[in-house]
């Protein structure tokens, strides 16, 4: 197979394409939950200014020394933990080694599951954005909950009118 076969074979996948349109469509539904969080974010701001204002700032001042010192003195704890234990024991290069293999392969596991992950959602956002699509176009079997061109949500497909097949005709003999 050619370049330019290869190109074409790519330009002609509307798969990108849905992934996109699913994307949007997503976007679509999260923004109308936009104005709910922003009322009951208006509802709550008064409460927590209110807390904050009657917050004395020396209060504040005592917990964050207080947690400073405390994590200070962790630090210097554990400093000293690996400091001993440099000098009562040479580092054994071999479980180094294996250590940091096993992490190396670890990594190669995270990353195949995160590329797994997002090849599945890709396929969802395809899935998605044919759905939007055929909703789009006021094809009826719209996805539910797709919005339409005008940013609304499709009203029902009307349902098509059964039909009943054609009588047959009656061979005539020949004249």
């Amino acid at each position: 197979m050619t370049i330019t076969d290869d190109i074409v074979k790519s330009l002609r996948n509307p798969t990108p394409l849905y992934a996109v349109a699913g994307t949007a469509d997503l976007a679509a539904e999260k923004l109308r939950e936009v104005p709910a969080l922003i009322e009951k974010l208006k509802e709550q701001a008064p409460e927590h200014f209110e807390r904050i204002r009657t917050t004395d700032p020396k209060v504040v001042q005592g917990r964050v020394t207080a947690g400073a010192k405390d994590a200070q003195a962790k630090l210097t704890e554990t400093y000293r933990e690996i400091d001993l234990k440099a000098f009562k024991e040479m580092p054994d290069f071999k479980k180094l080694g294996e250590s940091v293999q096993d992490l190396a392969l670890q990594s190669v596991g995270r990353a195949t599951g995160y590329a797994v992950k997002a090849r599945e959602t890709y396929d969802e956002l395809a899935v998605r954005g044919k759905g939007a699509f055929a909703s789009w176009r006021g094809e009826g079997g719209a996805k539910p909950g797709a919005i339409t061109a005008g940013g609304t949500k499709p009203a029902a497909a009307p349902k098509a009118p059964e039909r009943k097949p054609a009588a047959k005709k009656a061979d005539k003999p020949a004249e």
